[in-house]
């Protein structure tokens, strides 16, 4: 039973998928219901953070008084993803029954297939599976719409194909071992082409520019929109680039009639700090670079020879921008913010002005160019 939602983009027809992180949510809500009505469950609906409602098939069922068990097969659309068509088998234990507890209590745990998390940097406690933020939530909210009080549960969700495709992924990379993440902001996998991608942000930026704003946002994706606006700048200025910097900034270059006479570059570190190296393609697997550009600029600075060994043994470049701030170099980050200014002016021919400010999940704007205060504040 495929997931029949469909989306049409450039004149195609794209079928959407649904994400790792609804995929279990679906198998345990499956199983929590076999455990209240001790029957097998073949079909299961969960409505996605995206207010989209997902139908799946069951697999693997089995159900006793305190212990039931359900799988789900990924359906990932017509997106060319690493786990479509992954298994992903959940086991829910009632642990126990507590009549004073106001809210069912989860207790989530990774076996086989779902990695763990061994370095610092991402979103996750080191040591816990790699089960992401809101899949979490939706994990616990399944089983509570079924069990809403008085139970204490717990969820073990395995993924045995998981070991060798996350062998594929770039989990190894990000101290993410033995499997792959559950993941999924939306819930829902929206599968596009790249020229097609890029084609509607192009469109995007155009309809800005024939709106007559001359300042434009440029972000990278939701975290950096969402601050444009808490800034105060309406959605049609907001221009989202996705990894494809280079291009938005040429289609900006060549657009006719041209009114704008600037941009505010606002990004995670993560990203923007390959920007300021002169990669203007982020997409992890074309190029990276971010700690070595980190560290140069720390030399720049004068940091010490032990602080550039500590910047290149740590993990993510959130992390790097938390030691910088810790270590009293902020400088290193306000220099990267110059140089994403100077890259970013030279391809566009300075015949644009261009602002920088960078924000890392934790520690919010830890960055601003000459000039960006105007347009945003230290968090």
């Amino acid at each position: 039973m495929a997931f029949e939602r469909y989306i049409t983009k450039d004149g195609k027809k794209y079928r959407l998928g649904y994400t790792t992180g609804t995929t279990a949510a679906g198998a345990v809500k499956a199983a929590a219901l076999m455990l209240l009505e001790q029957k097998t469950v073949n079909k299961i609906i969960i409505k996605t953070p995206a207010e989209i409602e997902v139908e799946m098939e069951t697999q693997d069922c089995f159900y006793s008084t305190d212990l039931a068990r359900a799988a789900v097969v990924k359906d990932a659309g017509d997106d060319p993803d690493q786990t479509d068509g992954i298994k992903i088998t959940v086991e829910l234990k009632r642990i126990k029954f507590d009549k004073t507890l106001n809210k069912s209590k989860v207790i989530l745990k990774g076996g086989k297939g779902v990695g763990k998390v061994t370095k610092p940097g991402l979103q996750l406690d080191v040591g816990q599976a790699a089960i992401n933020p809101e899949p979490r939530k939706m994990i616990k909210k399944a089983v509570r719409d079924v069990f809403p009080e008085n139970n204490i549960f717990e969820v073990h969700i395995s993924v045995p194909a998981g070991v060798e495709i996350a062998k594929k992924t770039f989990n190894p990379k990000l101290g993410i071992k033995g499997g792959i993440s559950i993941l999924g902001t939306t819930g829902i996998v929206e599968p596009m082409s790249e020229s097609a991608y890029k084609e509607s942000l192009a469109v995007e930026l155009r309809q800005a520019a024939a709106l007559g704003y001359k300042k434009l946002i440029f972000v990278f994706g939701n975290y950096g929109k969402k601050r444009a606006l808490k800034a105060g700048f309406k959605e049609e200025q907001i221009i989202r680039m996705s990894n494809f910097v280079g291009f938005m900034l040429t289609e900006l270059k060549e657009l006719k009639e041209l009114k704008v006479d600037e941009i505010v570059m606002v990004g995670h570190i993560g990203k923007i700090v390959k920007v300021a190296g002169g990669i203007f393609n982020t997409h992890s697997k074309l190029a990276d670079g971010r700690r070595e550009i980190i560290a140069a600029h720390a030399a720049l600075v004068g940091a010490e020879q032990k602080i550039i060994e500590d910047i290149f043994a740590i993990n993510t470049a959130e992390e790097a921008a938390e030691f910088l701030l810790t270590h009293n170099l902020e400088k290193v980050l306000q220099n990267i913010s110059e140089a994403v200014v100077s890259k970013v002016e030279a391809k566009l021919e300075n015949k644009i002005k261009c602002k920088a400010v960078i924000f890392t999940l934790n520690q919010g704007i830890v960055a601003l160019s000459k000039e960006a205060e105007e347009d945003f504040d230290f968090e």
